[in-house]
């Protein structure tokens, strides 16, 4: 379907402009309602249109994690003015009380939702048409970036032999037939690569120099950025004219194109690592689009991006995108009110759970059973990530296998023919992994908690992405769909481990090393005083705290000391609920424990044989 683009010059009248510019509507995070604007004709500094926010629109409350400094105050700024304020038709939203003029869709797109975010998709019309479709192509010309690999072209190094001298850019074609197209097609190409290595190339050889040739012939071209990587340095120039083909020894540097190199290389240590993530790659040619603002920003500070972005002509309100892409995901200070509401002892205990976080991305609250392990991780996911969104869960068990956690093909059927076929789907952690990669996620917090995470065999569900646990600036090859994959900087993996269904000393050494290890147990805080803290706010006896503590100092294991949480449901309180949760809930779980010991369990954990004791 053809939507045509728009002019942004004159001035047109209301009506004129609403019959030439839809209007777009965005969706506020878990499944909002959907905020309201239009496209306005004049342009903001950038040269992006500006863009209306239309009154009555929803807003999120707050902001999440990583969204920039400049949007935040914005907000902050409108919200005094009085021009964002509570919400009588959405409960627990706000909503603009006039129109909001914007220098962009972006800085729209933060205002509403509270985050950065895709601006040109996540924009779309009521029949689901992206707002991207409506700008012509004369607006967003792309430029991208490219890694080309020479350090090792048939045990030479053309990058300090011919490259970085003479101002080239060069990809082998040793027996590629002479290619009379101007502009050929991928599957042009996959034609000429049959014919010129039938026999002297392998399937998946052939699959790649097509795709390399690809970028390099077609996709590159005069302006874009390119890189290579020679004796632990990365080079960087700018692709400076179009491909020629000349013959050379062995055909080793038969395409060629001109490039200006910067002389000075950067060691390859010292790069960012969502760049190198992108950089370990294993092909001749590799597309870095995605890490472009982090190349622009090579040796150069904060300060110096910001004074140059100042000088230039540009959207004021746009963060500069070379300092975005290098900052870190952040996790934000645990609050007073969030120790408060966990009835946790102290607030340094979670400001060290988000500290392991942060270094280690991997943590396992490990334990007995009724000991929170879940629910907390999931409270503090939640707050560290900006909401549930943010928080996919999964629980592991005896047959859970990489196919249902990573991906794999599944049985689907077709929703016209009927016919069921076997398609590739995603699980949970590359669904995760793809949301928190999209384009204005990147620095916002994502976690995936994995409950009873020892109840599967690790390596069998992790694969090769036990690897990437551990190195998190590589990637690799997937066994199913055959991508590269890395896992993003900004996804954390929280795991429970319930310490009676297997000690933790029997966890193997690859998963010690991956994960930070929490221990959440009866005899020490914030679970030891967790009941006594929570009957106090509701207004309970303390009782049944002083139960729990004489029944678990009579229990030697501490792994099958009994957590807090079977006394911390409102039917304990009912007449006669504290006898039937005993009966009921901790007593079979003793029983369990003793079995074939002969020891008489009631006489030894009933409550009356601890109330007496207490007496």
């Amino acid at each position: 379907m053809f939507r045509p683009g728009f002019s942004v010059g004159g001035a047109m009248t209301t009506s004129e402009e609403q019959a030439q510019y839809p209007e777009f509507r965005l969706r506020l995070p878990n499944g909002g309602p959907y905020a309201r604007g239009r496209v306005l004709p004049s342009k903001g500094m950038n040269g992006s249109p500006k863009f209306l926010v239309l009154a009555g629109s929803p807003v999120r409350r707050g902001t999440l994690p990583g969204t920039g400094p400049y949007a935040t105050a914005q907000r902050e700024t409108l919200i005094e003015e009085g021009a964002i304020r509570e919400s009588e038709r959405w409960p627990g939203y706000l909503e603009t009380g006039r129109d909001i003029e914007c220098n962009s869709p972006s800085a729209a797109a933060s205002i509403v939702a509270g985050r950065g975010s895709d601006a040109l998709t996540e924009w779309r019309t009521e029949e689901d048409f992206p707002l991207v479709d409506y700008l012509g192509l004369s607006w967003r010309p792309p430029r991208k970036a490219w890694l080309v690999r020479g350090s090792n072209v048939a045990g030479r190094d053309l990058v300090k032999r011919l490259w970085l001298s003479d101002g080239l850019v060069t990809l082998p074609a040793t027996h590629l037939p002479l290619i009379d197209e101007d502009d050929p097609t991928k599957s042009a190409l996959r034609r000429y690569v049959q014919e010129g290595y039938d026999a002297a190339a392998s399937y998946s050889q052939k699959q790649a120099m097509v795709d390399e040739l690809h970028y390099f012939l077609t996709q590159m071209r005069p302006g874009d950025t390119v890189c290579t990587i020679s004796g632990g340095l990365l080079y960087v120039g700018l692709v400076d004219g179009g491909v020629e083909r000349v013959d050379s020894e062995g055909g080793l540097t038969s395409l060629r194109r001109r490039a200006a190199w910067r002389r000075e290389g950067v060691a390859y240590d010292e790069l960012p690592e969502a760049f190198q993530q992108k950089l370990s790659v294993q092909h001749d040619v590799v597309d870095l689009t995605a890490v472009l603002p982090l190349i622009d920003g090579l040796g150069r500070s904060d300060e110096e991006l910001a004074e140059e972005a100042e000088a230039a002509d540009r959207d004021p309100t746009a963060e500069v995108p070379a300092i975005v892409a290098r900052r870190d995901p952040e996790l934000p200070e645990p609050t007073a009110e969030l120790a408060a509401d966990l009835l946790v002892h102290d607030r340094a205990w979670l400001r060290e759970v988000r500290d392991l976080l942060a270094d280690e991305r991997q943590l396992v609250f490990y334990g007995p059973p009724g000991t929170g392990k879940t629910y907390l991780a999931l409270r503090i996911a939640e707050f560290l990530g900006g909401g549930p969104e943010q928080v996919k869960l999964v629980q592991f068990h005896p047959s859970y296998a990489y196919e249902d956690f990573f991906e794999g093909f599944r049985p689907q059927e077709d929703t016209e023919t009927r016919q069921v076929a076997f398609r590739l789907t995603a699980g949970p952690l590359r669904e995760l992994a793809d949301l928190a990669s999209r384009e204005g996620n990147r620095h916002i917090p994502h976690f995936l908690i994995i409950d009873e995470i020892n109840r599967a065999n690790l390596a069998k569900v992790f694969g090769e992405l036990y690897f990437l646990l551990e190195y998190r600036n590589k990637s690799v090859r997937l066994t199913y769909s055959g991508d590269d994959f890395a896992l993003p900087p900004n996804l954390f993996v929280i795991g429970t481990m319930n310490t009676a269904d297997r000690s933790i000393a029997l966890v193997d050494s690859a998963m010690r090393r991956r994960f930070a290890f929490v221990e959440l147990s009866p005899r020490t805080e914030p679970t030891s005083g967790l009941l006594r803290r929570w009957l106090q706010r509701e207004g309970q006896d303390p009782e049944p705290a002083d139960l729990l503590d004489a029944l678990n100092s009579r229990i030697d294991d501490p792994d099958f000391r009994v957590g807090p949480s079977y006394l911390m449901k409102k039917g304990v309180y009912r007449e006669g609920g504290l006898e039937r949760t005993w009966r009921t809930k901790i007593l079979p779980l003793l029983e369990e424990h003793h079995y074939g010991d002969g020891l008489d369990v009631v006489a030894r954990y009933g409550l009356t044989a601890l109330r007496e004791s207490l007496a």
